[in-house]
């Protein structure tokens, strides 16, 4: 993109977002492919490193304990409510507040975890209640308006074991479909790419100890249909553009970069109305409304927009291109290209036949006249 730009520098601005609109642009992606995965590899290691050194910041369904929330009249600050839960134990709880709401999270120890398994009533539970209607209103402090949340561990591995069971089944069945629906070398590319989505954005949250919750979890699931989704509109467009491989009249590289041209304008418009309801999302379901739920969502599904978008041009394309020129069969692509060529012919000269036959068959043409002499 950057090279494009640069060799187009004596148009103005407006004339090459035009030429996008219109896709005819030049860029040379297979000449800058090199280059930006070499900044992928970089950003995954990057993201591996900061997930096992940092570890995740799991929710509470994952690793088990207990949240409340409770709405408060005062001014609370998160030292006192530290300090009022530091006799219970749970002086390094996660405190917010704000927005006239107050937020505690913490881990239980085991043995009230395996208690909240058993369904039993837990003394630790009704105890941190009861401090946290006090500091909401000193006044009249009421159990009833705290709104209290509990997981125990055996839960949270139970939905983790399911996750990965489920993340395996879906890239068996997505790798059989893209193999016989298009190729093999372009189901693993974007079996790739995606993967490739995954670990930098869980990177990410490792890095800055975002919270993973059941919503990122979804949102992950959302990331990985859109990067497949994108993927296979370029690899689409690339079996289409496969009839200029006959007779070896391009390469399949200029193929490839053909059909990401073509793709690119709608690559990018599709990024755009995709992530601009998600920033509203994150302003204004989370930032003005408070609505913490919204936030893990938006946040994980903003990250994976742009980095699918990305991925589809800069890491499918190119892995898939490098395994069709490595072990792919030319003789047999450049037969099925023919195929498809002579298909369109075929069809082409049966329209034109339809139109030059009369309407009716049975009606015999008209005789023809006799020129004078």
């Amino acid at each position: 993109m950057a090279i494009w730009i640069a060799n187009t520098g004596g148009g103005n601005i407006m004339s090459r977002f035009r030429r996008m609109y219109r896709n005819e642009t030049a860029v040379p992606f297979s000449a800058i492919w090199v280059r930006v995965l070499v900044i992928s590899t970089l950003l995954i290691v990057v993201s591996i490193i900061g997930l096992f050194v940092r570890n995740l910041n799991l929710g509470l369904e994952f690793e088990g304990g207990g949240a409340w929330e409770v709405p408060v009249t005062n001014d609370l600050q998160s030292d006192e409510v530290r300090d009022a839960l530091r006799p219970l134990g749970l002086a390094d709880a996660r405190i917010q507040t704000g927005g006239g709401v107050l937020r505690v999270r913490t881990e239980l120890t085991k043995a009230v975890q395996n208690q909240i398994d058993d369904e039993q009533q837990v003394d630790t539970v009704e105890n941190i209640t009861l401090v946290l209607a006090e500091l909401a209103n000193p006044d009249n402090p009421d159990p009833n308006s705290v709104s209290v949340s509990t997981a125990g561990p055996s839960w949270g591995d139970e939905i983790t074991d399911k996750a990965v069971k489920a993340l395996i089944v879906f890239f068996i069945i997505i790798a059989l479909y893209i193999t016989v629906r298009l190729r093999w070398e372009m189901a693993v590319g974007a079996l790739v790419a995606v993967g490739h989505d995954i670990v930098i954005t869980v990177g990410i949250y490792a890095l800055f100890q975002l919270e993973v919750t059941p919503a990122t979890v979804i949102a992950f699931l959302t990331i990985m249909g859109y990067s497949l989704y994108d993927t296979l509109v370029v690899f689409d467009k690339v079996r289409d553009n496969e009839h200029r491989l006959v007779n070896a009249k391009s390469k399949y590289r200029e193929v490839v970069d053909q059909a990401l041209n073509q793709v690119l304008m709608r690559s990018v418009n599709t990024s755009i109305t995709s992530v601009l309801p998600v920033v509203s999302v994150l302003i204004i379901g989370s930032g003005v409304m408070g609505a913490v739920t919204l936030r893990e969502f938006a946040l994980a599904l903003l990250i994976g927009l742009l980095i699918g978008t990305f991925s589809s041009l800069f890491v499918a394309a190119p892995i898939a291109t490098w395994l069709r020129e490595k072990f792919g069969s030319e003789g047999a692509d450049k037969g099925r290209s023919y195929r498809l060529s002579e298909a369109v012919k075929k069809r082409k000269s049966g329209v034109s036949a339809s139109v030059s036959q009369p309407v009716n068959p049975s009606i015999p043409p008209r005789p023809r006249k006799n020129k004078r002499r």
